[in-house]
C-alpha cells in the first residue's frame, strides 16, 4: 500500500500523526538573554498541525552561540522561555524537539567576550557573521584541547536536560550546516592528528559521544540527529562524502535513534546549492530507522519520496514561514502564499506571527 504524507508514523516514542515535519527554522525573535517570548509561542502554535515540529537552532551555551535573539537552553530564563511556548504547542495538539546548537568557528568573539570561537582545528569559517552591530568577518577558530571536550559534551548534557524541563517531547542534535559537530566530521575543516581526526571513525567519535550523551538524558527514542551530507556549507566540507556519511549513519543506526533527518540540496537548491550527489540512498542503507529528508520539496517531490522509499517522511523549511496551516494547505490543494526574505530575521510580529491561515485569507 502507498504510504501518504497524511499517514500516522513513530518517531522513536514520538506519535506524529502525519508525515510533514517543520524543520528547524532560525528566525532572530528571543528576547534579552536569548529567552523566547510570547511571539515564539504564538508563531509555534500556529503551525502545531504539523506531524512533528524541530524548533529553531537553539543554543547550549553562550560559547556556542553566535546568532542575534537566537533562543538557548543554558539557563533558567531561558527554560521558563519556552515553558510556555511547548504548552502551546502541546495545547493546539502538536509534538515539538528542541534542535541543540553550537555553532563552533562561526561564533564572533563580540558574542563571548571577546574570546575566539573554537573548532576541531585553527581554520576560518566563510562569508561574515551576523552580530547585533551588523555583519563582521569570522575571525580564525581556536582548536577545542581534548580536555575541553568533555566541557562541551556537558554542555549539550544540560541543555537537553533544560529541555526536558523546557516541556519539549526530545531533542534533536545539530550535526549539519557547517556548525561544531559538522566542523568535526568533514576532513576541509578537521585537521586533527589524536583520536577526534584523521580517520572517519575519529572524526565521528564527537557525533557519536554527544549522540550517547543526549540518550543519557532522553533515552535513545527521543533522540534524533540532522546531517548534511553532500556539498560545502558554510565553508565546510569533505572530500569523500560518500564514505562519511554512511558511517556516521551506521553508527547512529548502532545507538538506535528516534529518526535521522538530512538536508541535502541539489543545483538549483534556495540555501546551498550544490551538484555534489545526494548521500541518502547510502545512508538509508546503513541507517534502518525512520529517515525524514529536506531541502526545496514540493509534494509531488514528497509524495513521490514517500513511495519510493526513499524517505519516511518530508520536513519542509520555508513553505512553514508564509503558510503557517500547510498541512491544511497540502491536504485541500490550495495555494502556497510565499514568505518575505526581508523579514526572516527581523524583530517583531511581521513576518513571524501575521501570515494568515487558509480560512482567513
Amino acid at each position: 500500500m502507498a504510504v501518504s504524507l497524511f499517514d500516522p508514523i513513530k518517531l522513536g516514542a514520538i506519535d506524529a500523526p502525519n508525515r510533514i515535519v517543520m524543520a528547524p527554522l532560525t528566525r532572530g525573535r528571543a528576547g534579552p538573554g536569548f529567552v523566547p517570548n510570547e511571539l515564539a509561542l504564538e508563531y509555534y502554535r500556529q503551525r502545531a498541525s504539523a506531524g512533528l515540529i524541530i524548533s529553531e537552532a537553539t543554543g547550549i551555551s553562550q560559547e556556542g552561540l553566535g546568532w542575534p535573539s537566537a533562543p538557548g537552553l543554558w539557563t533558567e530564563a531561558q527554560v521558563e522561555g519556552w515553558k510556555p511556548v511547548t504548552d502551546a504547542v502541546h495545547a493546539a495538539g502538536g509534538r515539538i524537539v528542541a534542535q541543540l546548537w553550537h555553532m563552533g568557528r562561526l561564533v564572533h568573539s563580540v558574542f563571548n567576550d571577546g574570546k575566539p570561537p573554537v573548532s576541531a582545528s585553527a581554520t576560518t569559517g566563510t562569508g561574515r557573521a551576523h552580530t547585533p552591530v551588523g555583519r563582521m568577518d569570522l575571525e580564525e577558530a581556536r582548536p577545542l584541547r581534548l580536555d575541553e571536550i568533555p566541557r562541551v559534551i556537558a554542555d549539550y548534557v544540560k541543555a537537553a536536560e533544560n529541555a526536558k524541563k523546557a516541556g519539549f517531547d526530545g531533542v534533536q542534535l545539530h550535526g549539519a550546516n557547517g556548525y561544531l559537530i559538522d566542523q568535526f566530521l568533514r576532513d576541509g575543516s578537521n585537521l586533527r592528528d589524536d583520536d577526534y581526526g584523521g580517520s572517519v571513525e575519529n572524526r565521528i567519535r564527537l557525533l557519536r559521544e554527544v549522540t550517547e550523551s543526549l540518550i543519557g538524558v532522553w533515552g535513545k527514542d527521543r533522540v534524533a540527529v540532522r546531517l548534511s551530507p553532500n556539498g560545502e556549507t558554510q565553508g565546510v566540507d569533505d572530500s569523500a562524502p560518500e564514505k562519511l556519511f554512511p558511517a556516521a549513519a551506521a553508527a547512529l543506526d548502532a545507538l538506535g535513534i528516534a529518526f535521522l533527518e538530512l538536508r541535502e540540496p541539489g543545483p538549483e537548491g534556495t540555501f546551498g546549492r550544490t551538484d555534489v550527489p545526494k548521500q541518502s540512498p547510502a545512508i538509508r542503507a546503513a541507517f534502518k530507522g525512520p529517515l525524514i529528508l529536506n531541502s526545496d520539496y514540493d509534494v509531488a517531490k514528497a509524495e513521490a519520496a514517500l513511495a519510493d522509499g526513499s524517505a519516511d517522511a518530508i520536513a519542509f523549511g520555508r513553505p512553514f514561514i508564509g503558510n503557517p496551516d500547510l498541512v491544511e494547505r497540502i491536504k485541500s490543494g490550495a495555494e502556497w502564499a510565499a514568505d518575505n526574505p526581508q523579514t526572516w530575521y527581523s524583530p517583531g510580529a511581521e513576518g513571524y506571527t501575521d501570515y494568515p491561515a487558509l480560512v482567513n485569507a
